[in-house]
């Protein structure tokens, strides 16, 4: 009776589905009405879009706005056939922005970066024409807040040193083969030092206009990691070995529109495949940990970590030294011929 009541609501699932794919309109009705998968991340979007308005409008941070459009001044700067003047239509805000940082409270702002984003200022007002009036104005108005951050290895574009680098593609490739999915550890703890290393190594990792809007919540708390690590289907059975347990979080306030909404989750696992990368050549190992959007463990999580609105897990990792006496699982990956296609388009 069980599976034939099944076979009938997968029946209903699909023909009710295929009735809402017809069109966006449809399909924004059935979840509007049936479905309250999205709400949750309804939310976190707008909760997020205001967070950004509101640093930028009210509290004067100004902090991702910032970092975006320092990057946004870097790529103008590196292109081979710069113009004279660029960058008109958000110079001023990028300004206002430094003044709103440096004037502010600096505590939670690194002075590496405050050093990013005054040499990267200088380095443009530098280029462009200050024959341009507006252009002038706000170079005066910057050079009367900028902080000195001695321009000797200024932060500005440069060319790569390829010298430095000593890994092969089969060295690589080794290290891709050896890193899996480790659910058995040695109970040991794991020095922090290590952790941050591998942290270091992540954040260098490529992210959207270099806003890294992520967070490595670390907990290695025996108690701790046990609580955390216990909110979420994919620990069951093995969780109780972990040493120390990572929440990966993403942070929605470092958007002002809906179509960034994804990058969270794409720069987050950047991230994480560094840090996962990085935690093998320290004699770590790890276990990235599936976080599906479910209700009941977002609440959990959410209380827990004390997470706010536009705060999304975006996956959990598991790591320390592995038992090298127990096993992995294969988990053959897809051939090349799967993955991988040259020049497709439509027929």
């Amino acid at each position: 009776m069980k599976i034939f009541l099944k076979k009938i609501r997968t029946i209903l699932q699909i023909n009710t589905l295929r009735i809402v794919s017809i069109s966006s309109f449809t399909s924004s009705f059935y979840y509007f009405l049936i479905s309250s998968s999205f709400r949750r991340e309804h939310l976190a979007i707008i909760k997020g879009r205001l967070k950004y308005h509101k640093q930028n409008e009210v509290e004067k941070e100004a902090f991702y706005l910032l970092r975006r459009n320092i990057h946004r001044l870097e790529k103008g700067l590196i292109m081979k056939e710069r113009r004279a003047v660029f960058a008109l239509d958000y110079i001023e805000e990028t300004v206002e922005a430094y003044i709103k940082v440096i004037t502010g409270s600096l505590e939670s702002v690194s002075r590496k970066n405050i050093k990013w984003y005054s040499d990267v200022l200088t380095n443009y007002f530098e280029v462009v024409d200050s024959s341009n009036e507006k252009l002038r104005k706000l170079k005066t108005l910057f050079e009367k807040h900028i902080v000195n951050t001695g321009y000797e290895n200024a932060s500005i574009p440069y060319q790569r040193d390829f010298s430095i680098l000593n890994v092969n593609y089969d060295d690589f490739y080794k290290l891709c083969k050896l890193r899996r999915s480790v659910r058995w550890y040695e109970n040991k703890p794991v020095p922090r030092e290590l952790i941050d290393k591998a942290i270091s190594a992540a954040a260098l990792s490529p992210s959207a206009c270099n806003r890294q809007p992520f967070e490595f919540r670390v907990f290695d708390d025996k108690a701790l990691v046990q609580e955390v690590a216990n909110v979420s289907w994919g620990t069951l059975g093995f969780s109780h070995n972990f040493p120390a347990i990572i929440v990966v979080i993403g942070k929605l306030e470092a958007y002002f529109d809906e179509r960034d909404r994804h990058v969270i989750y794409i720069d987050g696992a950047l991230a994480s495949m560094s840090f996962m990368y990085a935690l093998e050549t320290l004699g770590l190992s790890s276990c990235p940990i599936n976080w599906p959007d479910v209700k009941k463990f977002e609440n959990q999580m959410e209380a827990l970590l004390g997470l706010e609105k536009n705060e999304r897990p975006v996956m959990l990792i598991a790591l320390g030294y592995p038992d090298k006496q127990a096993l992995v699982p294969f988990s053959e990956k897809k051939d090349l011929f799967e993955i991988r296609s040259y020049n497709k388009v439509k027929d």
